[in-house]
C-alpha cells in the first residue's frame, strides 16, 4: 500500500476526508486490499475517487468474522437474513458510474452491511441510506460510526417508496433488484440527477444508469451489464 504520507497528499487532491479511525485499519490485509484494486482498474475502473475510497474502506469488518478472510476476493458473500454484501467491482461500477465530485447529497436503497455506505460517505456530502431489515441497519450503523464517519443518517422502512421527508437527492443508489423503476425514487431525485438501480426479474437483472430529464418524470435510460442482486422489497419492489 502506498506510504501514508502519499495517501493523505492524494485524497486532499480528491477531496476525500480520511479519518483517523480509518487510518487505524490501514495495515489491515493491505495486500488484499491491493490486489482488490489492480482487478478494478483491469476491468476498466478509471475514477481514482472511487479507487482510492475503496482502498481505504476496510471492507472485512462489514462481513461475518468467519467470512473476513474472503472480503477482498471479487464476490458476494451472506451478510445473515437472506442478504449479501455484494461483489466488490459491482460497488466499483456503480459508484464510479454515479459521478460523484463530493458535493451530493445520496439516498442509498438498500443498506445492507454497510459498506457501500462508507464508500459513498467518503464521496459525497451528505448519505441517506434506507434499510427494510432493522438489526441490518443497527449493524451497519454500529460500523460507520467506528470508522468516525458522520454524514449519514440511517432510515429503516421500504426503500422502494425513497425517503420523501429528506428528498431530493443528486444521487440515488439502489442495491437491490426492481421489477421496473420505482415511481417514488423518480420523483426524489434532482433533476439531471442520477440513479444506477439493477432492473429485472428475481433470476437475473441489467444494472441500470437512469438520468432524470427535463421537470417531472422523464428520464434516460443507460444499460451498463447484466448483475443478479437480492429483490428489493416493499410497494414498488418485489413485495
Amino acid at each position: 500500500m502506498q506510504r501514508l504520507e502519499e495517501l493523505l497528499k492524494k485524497a486532499q487532491e480528491l477531496k476525500i476526508t480520511i479519518t483517523k479511525e480509518i487510518l487505524n485499519h490501514l495495515e489491515e490485509y493491505k495486500y488484499e486490499r491491493e490486489k482488490m484494486i489492480e482487478l478494478f482498474i483491469s476491468r476498466g475502473i478509471k475514477d481514482q475517487r472511487v479507487i482510492l475510497a475503496m482502498l481505504l474502506v476496510p471492507r472485512h469488518i462489514f462481513i461475518p468474522k468467519n467470512l473476513q478472510h474472503l472480503a477482498y476476493e471479487d464476490k458476494p458473500l451472506p451478510i445473515g437474513f437472506g442478504q449479501t454484501i455484494s461483489q466488490p467491482y459491482i460497488i466499483a461500477l456503480m459508484t464510479e458510474n454515479l459521478e460523484l465530485k463530493g458535493d451530493e447529497k445520496v439516498l442509498e436503497v438498500g443498506t445492507g452491511s454497510g459498506y457501500h455506505t462508507a464508500v459513498l460517505s467518503l464521496l459525497s456530502k451528505e448519505v441517506v441510506t434506507i434499510e427494510f431489515i432493522s438489526s441490518l441497519s443497527d449493524s451497519a450503523k454500529e460500523k460507520i460510526s467506528l470508522l468516525g464517519l458522520n454524514n449519514v443518517r440511517f432510515v429503516v422502512g421500504d426503500g422502494s417508496c425513497g425517503v420523501e421527508f429528506l428528498a431530493p437527492y443528486d444521487r440515488i443508489c439502489v442495491s437491490a433488484a426492481s421489477p421496473s423503476v420505482p415511481e417514488p425514487l423518480i420523483d426524489q431525485l434532482k433533476d439531471n440527477g442520477i440513479m444506477l438501480i439493477p432492473i429485472g426479474d428475481e433470476e437475473e437483472q441489467i444494472l441500470s444508469k437512469i438520468i432524470k430529464v427535463g421537470n417531472g418524470k422523464g428520464y434516460q435510460k443507460q444499460e451498463i451489464c447484466p448483475c443478479k442482486f437480492v429483490k428489493l422489497k416493499g410497494k414498488y419492489g418485489f413485495g
